[in-house]
C-alpha cells in the first residue's frame, strides 16, 4: 500500500529480518551445474533433434508444398 503525505513517500512494507550466521562462511559445496551440463546430456539432445528435425519438415512442407 502506498501512502502520499506531504513530499515523502511511505510503503508499508515490514523491515528485512538480519539472517547472518555471523563472520562465518557457508562451507564451499559442490559447483552447481548449469544450462550447459543439462544441454550436453545426450538423450535431451537426441529429443532436441528429433523436435527441431520435424519443426524443419513442417516449415520446408508448408513454403515447398502449400
Amino acid at each position: 500500500m502506498l501512502i502520499v503525505k506531504g513530499a515523502g513517500l511511505r510503503h508499508d512494507r515490514p523491515e528485512m529480518v538480519d539472517t547472518s550466521r555471523g563472520d562465518v562462511p557457508a562451507p564451499p559445496a559442490e559447483e552447481p551445474r548449469g544450462c550447459l551440463f543439462a544441454l550436453s546430456q545426450p538423450p535431451l539432445m537426441i529429443f532436441l533433434t528429433v523436435i527441431g528435425s520435424l519443426l524443419l519438415m513442417a516449415a520446408l512442407h508448408d513454403l515447398l508444398v502449400l
